[in-house]
C-alpha cells in the first residue's frame, strides 16, 4: 500500500468512529473518535515510540463494527497493513482489562506486557469530556511521519 492510499485508509478508518456513541458510564468522554485522538495525545506525552502512538489512535477502530468485538475486527481491518507488534497491541488492548493476572502472568518479564500496560493506562485516561484533541488528518500527519517503523514490512 503506497503511502497515500495507507494515509487515506487510516483516516477512513478513524472517520468511520465519528458519531460511534459509547456507554457514558466508561466512556463520559463521547464518542468513540473523541476518545482515541485523547489516547493517542496522551500517547505522545507518555513515550517516544511511533509503535505506541498508532496502537493508541486505532485501538477502538473496530467499534464502527461492532464494538463487543472491536479488538478483533480493529486488529483484522490493520493486518498487513501496519506492523504486526500494532496489530498485537490492538488484539490484545483489553485483556488486562478481562484478564488481569492471566495476562501479566502470560506475558511477564516481556516488553510487550509493558507496552499492553501502557496502552492500557492511556485507554483508561483518555476519558476527559472536556479534552482538546487535535484533528484525525493532525494525528494520521503525525502518525505518517514514521510510516517507516509503523508499516508492515510488506506492503
Amino acid at each position: 500500500m503506497t503511502g497515500i492510499l495507507l494515509k487515506d485508509y487510516l483516516i477512513e478508518l478513524l472517520n468511520d468512529l465519528d458519531s460511534i456513541e459509547q456507554h457514558p458510564k466508561y466512556h463520559p468522554e463521547g464518542d468513540a473518535l473523541f476518545h482515541s485522538l485523547q489516547v493517542f495525545q496522551l500517547s505522545l506525552i507518555k513515550t517516544d515510540d511511533p509503535i505506541i502512538w498508532a496502537a493508541a489512535l486505532f485501538h477502538d477502530v473496530g467499534k464502527a463494527i461492532n464494538s463487543a468485538q472491536h479488538d478483533d475486527i480493529g486488529s483484522k481491518m490493520l493486518e498487513g497493513v501496519l506492523h504486526p507488534r500494532i496489530i498485537w497491541l490492538i488484539k490484545h488492548h483489553l485483556n488486562l482489562m478481562k484478564h488481569n493476572k492471566k495476562t501479566i502472568q502470560k506475558y511477564a518479564n516481556q516488553d510487550r506486557l509493558k507496552d499492553l500496560q501502557l496502552l492500557r493506562k492511556l485507554d483508561e485516561t483518555g476519558r476527559d469530556p472536556f479534552a482538546q484533541v487535535m484533528s484525525v488528518n493532525q494525528a494520521i500527519n503525525l502518525i505518517m511521519q514514521h510510516k517507516d517503523r509503523i508499516k508492515h514490512i510488506d506492503n
